[in-house]
């Protein structure tokens, strides 16, 4: 057995103390629909509902037997990694002092202060994580306190590792095939180095922050010039350096995109079918399931859903771009002539399951047509091919600006 393995079981034995093993739990739905065993590991069950703690626990335990006199613990972070380090500073009994942007939601900020208690300390910096993260390390340099890497951390990675742990005891041995979500790559990092070639990997990072795709491809870790928010768990601008280290033989192919709206419309289906909450970065190796279908066929799949904490007041947003996704909801500009009866003319024109979502009518006197945002929302894709046929007929003209992101900023 490596070097790694014994310590990511020293590691996994350990946390035994602090929380049970998540479940792994065979999926009959997804099995069913893709013709594998498809097991689910249910990060999102830990006590902070994601496996974040995992390597903060990892950390902290061996930096206490290292340097038992540090007491101070510093980390920077808007979402997990910040609730489980609040986790293990109240298990350990040290002061923790967590930095986060000042745009971070309050639900976030609560959780995080009610897992640390009396041991966490909140300091809100910076509208942008950078700002947040330098606080962060210029408030360790002048305490002299321990910073607690969210990923690029060998510790880190070896207690992230203990997932893989759990996952070989449950199963009984390595799975055919490992579908991982991709941020900073401690998880995968850590998942990878233990079972090494006995199970083939697909590694899944947002569309909108595909860093280890990118570092795949110039052969080294960079800095993306763009990130998009929306997976918050996984949206990391730049993968970490001794991530990469472990993850730089991967063969690209192996490495996925998933669209932004795609995984909403997999975190609504597992809310509806499974009755399981899942956060955006959560979804994501279930969501590449799709991509990999041929592959997985007849095998023993393990897809990690890495986390759980997802605030409800985004559902709304959630709905919206799975159903855009689909197909079943569309929005566009109509072009109305300014005369009575026009309206009625075009509400002739909706079939029996198209529902008006939005509405919005400029009458402009001096002008002999008008324009209308129109939402519509129906049962099946093909719905709108006949809607805007019998729109034609009717003699309106109309623009479809569902995926026009920039005109769809400043009206949907």
């Amino acid at each position: 057995m490596s070097e790694f393995r014994k310590c990511a079981r020293t590691a996994e034995a350990a946390m035994r103390s602090v929380f049970p093993a998540t479940p792994l739990q065979l999926n009959a739905h997804l099995s069913a629909r893709f013709d594998a065993d498809i097991w689910l590991k249910r990060e999102d069950l830990t006590p902070v509902r994601s496996y974040k703690l995992r390597g903060a626990f990892n950390a902290m335990r061996k930096l206490r037997v290292s340097a038992p006199d540090q007491t101070i613990f510093v980390c920077a972070s808007a979402g997990n990694h910040a609730q489980g380090v609040a986790y293990m500073c109240k298990h350990f009994d040290v002061q923790g002092v967590i930095f986060m942007p000042v745009t971070t939601p309050q639900q976030k900020i609560f959780k995080t202060q009610v897992f640390g208690g009396d041991n966490v300390e909140i300091r809100l910096v910076g509208d942008y994580f950078d700002d947040t993260l330098a606080a962060a390390q210029t408030y360790c340099s002048e305490a002299g306190a321990a910073f607690l890497s969210p990923f690029d951390d060998e510790d880190v990675i070896e207690g992230q590792a203990s997932v893989a742990v759990e996952i070989s005891n449950q199963l009984g041995s390595a799975p055919d095939h490992i579908i991982l979500p991709v941020g900073g790559g401690g998880l995968s990092a850590g998942v990878r180095s233990f079972f090494g070639h006995s199970a083939h990997y697909t590694l899944v990072e947002p569309e909108g922050g595909m860093s280890l795709a990118a570092a795949l491809e110039t052969g080294a870790p960079v800095s993306l010039a763009h990130v998009d928010g929306f997976v918050d768990g996984a949206a990391v601008a730049r993968i970490g350096d001794k991530t990469f280290a472990r993850l730089s033989d991967m063969n690209l192919s192996d490495v996925l995109a998933a669209s932004e709206d795609r995984i909403c419309a997999t975190m609504l289906e597992m809310l509806n079918v499974e009755g399981i909450v899942l956060e955006p970065a959560g979804a994501l190796a279930v969501d590449a399931l799709v991509d990999v279908a041929d592959q997985i066929r007849g095998k023993t799949v393990v897809c990690v859903t890495s986390g759980g904490n997802f605030d409800f007041e985004r559902l709304p947003e959630v709905k919206e771009r799975a159903q855009r996704y689909s197909g079943v909801k569309k929005y566009f500009i109509l072009r109305m002539p300014q005369r009575p009866g026009a309206l009625r003319d075009f509400l002739e024109t909706l079939g029996p399951e198209d529902d008006i979502a939005r509405f919005e009518y400029l009458k402009k006197s001096a002008r002999n047509f008008g324009s209308v945002l129109i939402g519509i929302e129906t049962s099946s894709p093909q719905n709108f091919e006949a809607l805007f046929r019998r729109i034609e007929q009717a003699g309106m003209t109309y623009t479809d600006i569902t995926n026009d992101e920039t005109l769809g900023q400043f009206v949907l």
